[in-house]
């Protein structure tokens, strides 16, 4: 139901935020950055090799300073000098209508702060969703199993059913065969990009009776000799395997 007409979704995550106490500058109350003494503010060294074709001048990062060119004399005892502090924060997530399973949601500037009060990055929010009582879901469309009772499928019936924007009347038709398929248009999910929605499909079984009365089971025989079914004259020449014999061969 949420990832089909989207909701606001309270999480809970741990991030590392903007130090309160030094405002992301790293250093103590009342103090300053200062120059780093090796690489001279630049934050990399030169070092210089002798080869058989002269002299090869290299750079690297400055490892005093870690190449940001300053050093923090004096930390701030909050952060330790990282100018960012892991906490705890709530966050409201809004879920589109139409989401699929696996789909990330991008919140942009919600991730960890950088090292020195550098901007946030971004946190991404992963859907995962739970499966439905009763329908399974295919892209935008909705199916659901409906079980008949045999003289339902064969005289035809309407059924109410329960869909997500609420209950439904469906027709079915008499001579309904089993694995039929109803189609509702308009009733899936709401497509994520664009205007409409998804079908919903109901997929019909046609129950047997596995237990009859005699009543019944006499009944039941009454009505295959009134449509020629006999059961005792099915496994003879013209009985019901030639007349499925007849059916694949096309006549």
């Amino acid at each position: 139901m949420e990832t089909a007409f989207g909701v606001e979704a309270p999480i809970t995550v741990d991030t590392a935020v903007l130090c309160t106490q030094c405002s992301g500058a790293g250093t103590a109350p009342g103090t300053h950055l200062a120059t780093c003494e090796v690489c001279g503010g630049r934050g990399e060294v030169q070092s210089v090799q002798r080869t058989f074709l002269g002299q090869v001048v290299s750079s690297r990062p400055c490892q005093n300073c870690q190449g940001h060119g300053t050093i923090i004399p004096s930390p701030c005892p909050t952060c330790a000098g990282d100018g960012r502090i892991r906490t705890r924060r709530s966050l409201t997530v809004k879920i589109p209508a139409g989401v699929e399973d696996g789909m990330r949601i991008r919140l942009a500037q919600q991730g960890e702060v950088g090292p020195g009060g550098g901007t946030a990055g971004d946190l991404y929010v992963e859907i995962h969703e739970r499966p439905h009582d009763v329908y399974s879901r295919k892209g935008d469309d909705l199916h659901c199993r409906v079980t008949l009772p045999m003289t339902a499928a064969a005289l035809g019936t309407r059924m109410t059913i329960k869909t997500l924007d609420g209950e439904e009347n469906i027709e079915v038709k008499p001579g309904t065969q089993p694995a039929s398929t109803l189609r509702i248009r308009g009733k899936g999910v709401p497509h994520l990009r664009g205007q409409g929605r998804g079908e919903l499909f109901v997929h019909l079984d046609v129950k047997t009776p596995t237990k009859l009365t005699a009543d019944q089971e006499r009944m039941l025989r009454d009505f295959a000799k009134t449509r020629g079914e006999d059961i005792a004259e099915l496994s003879k020449q013209g009985g019901f395997f030639s007349r499925m014999r007849d059916a694949f061969n096309g006549h």
